[in-house]
């Protein structure tokens, strides 16, 4: 059974916490922002299964057209800054492990990686 957003949030901030990154500013505000982001995807995930791929959009003159959904262009610009910020909080784990503990953070790093797929 797939993991909740949730599960995966508190499953993330163990390892980290393990790694005692979890109360670094930068960790902290890029994993909010990953969280916000996963939250934007779900809700525009139900807007594409709600709407479909293509929707109607009426024009001045009451004229109609079908056209591309917006929310699939929405939904690939999040998953990219999703996919960024996925990177961005690899590498703040990364350098502050540095001063040791490689084997735990790697760890972590593949988490955050299987996350993103």
């Amino acid at each position: 059974m797939a993991k909740s957003l949730q599960q995966q949030a508190d499953e993330i901030l163990a390892k980290a916490e393990e790694r005692g990154v979890q109360s670094n500013f930068f960790f902290r505000t890029t994993f909010k922002r990953y969280q916000v982001q996963m939250t934007a995807l779900a809700s525009l995930e139900k807007a594409i299964a709600d709407y479909g791929a293509t929707v109607t959009k009426e024009y001045v003159k009451g004229r109609q057209n079908l056209v591309v959904n917006p929310a699939i262009t929405e939904y690939n610009k999040t998953a990219t800054a999703r996919n960024g910020t996925v990177r961005t909080l690899i590498n703040i784990v990364k350098s502050l492990s540095e001063e040791g503990g490689e084997e735990r953070v790697s760890k972590l790093e593949q988490l955050l990686s299987d996350l993103n797929e």
